[in-house]
């Protein structure tokens, strides 16, 4: 089928939204869904021309239906084959809650940051040197900080809204931080620590391996993503952990997977939603985690 065949059927299959019948509009609500995000500009156009709230519903729950299956299995894809590179990770969530999202934009801001710390890196650099150079570029020069928890908006866990205005969650910040260094061979990994999201610099004497390789003896400091990339040992975590009065678990010490970090990122997405009121989000994004699984 020619694509100006494609788009007479689909619009045509637009036109018959109306459909009183719950089990016929249920058939052309799916022949609809499997063009995928070809139909959105047509059912947008279609949205706009509505005037009765049941074809305004269905209209726009569709267009919503089309672009959480492509995150989906945007997101499914890379879990199963891409999850080495964290960026683009970001770049899914980010387009959950921005749909319209400028991705060439932001790879640009991305790797014009990225070029910055590598025109001031080289090998003969300590590990701590090294981190100086990232801190200096992404904190001084970028002026990146974190959010004060209590202003924290779901925004704030967003690539654009980190990139725009310079600030975001911990874990936000971190995941940008972390994909700065990996792409630049620097092995700077997350650590999922209780209520907590630093990272750690592992043994840069060897090639970059995953994060389920590393051991603890590896680890050379650990990062207050928060705190201007400030570096800090075990101990300041041990000391956290006896003041939180929680147990002590390993993964608190370990550099832990993207998948991780990801799902860590869509359960805190989950509940700044739920602060909102913002339950269908906050479900949606709960089926988002299985496929990272």
């Amino acid at each position: 089928m020619t694509d100006n065949n494609k788009i007479k059927e689909l619009s045509a299959l637009i036109s018959m939204m109306d459909e009183p019948s719950e089990v016929n509009y249920n058939s052309i609500r799916e022949k609809i869904a499997s063009y995928g995000k070809t139909a959105i500009p047509l059912l947008e156009d279609a949205w706009m021309k509505a005037t009765r709230e049941d074809d305004i519903d269905r209209i726009g729950k569709l267009i919503d239906e089309i672009r959480f299956n492509d995150i989906y299995f945007a997101l499914e894809n890379w879990a199963k084959f891409h999850s080495n590179d964290l960026i683009e990770a970001f770049f899914i969530l980010t387009r959950f809650q921005y749909p319209e999202l400028d991705e060439d934009k932001y790879r640009q801001v991305f790797d014009r940051i990225k070029k910055d710390i590598w025109l001031e890196i080289n090998e003969n650099l300590t590990a701590l040197e090294k981190v100086k150079v990232l801190n200096h570029i992404f904190y001084d020069v970028y002026k990146f900080r974190g959010e004060i928890p209590q202003q924290t908006k779901i925004s704030d866990y967003c690539l654009n809204h980190v990139m725009d205005n310079k600030k975001g969650t911990a874990i936000a910040l971190g995941i940008l931080y972390i994909s700065l260094a990996q792409k630049l061979n620097i092995p700077i990994f997350g650590v999922d620590l209780h209520q907590h999201f630093v990272l750690a610099y592992m043994d840069d004497n060897q090639p970059v391996k995953s994060p389920e390789e590393y051991t603890e003896k590896e680890i050379l400091f650990y990062i207050a993503i928060v705190n201007k990339g400030a570096a800090f040992t075990k101990n300041e975590i041990e000391h956290y952990i006896k003041k939180a009065d929680i147990s002590s678990k390993p993964s608190y010490f370990l550099p832990c997977s993207n998948l991780i970090i990801i799902e860590r990122m869509v359960t805190e997405m989950v509940i700044m939603h739920r602060v909102d009121d913002n339950n269908d989000k906050a479900e949606m994004l709960i089926k988002l985690i299985d496929a990272l699984r």
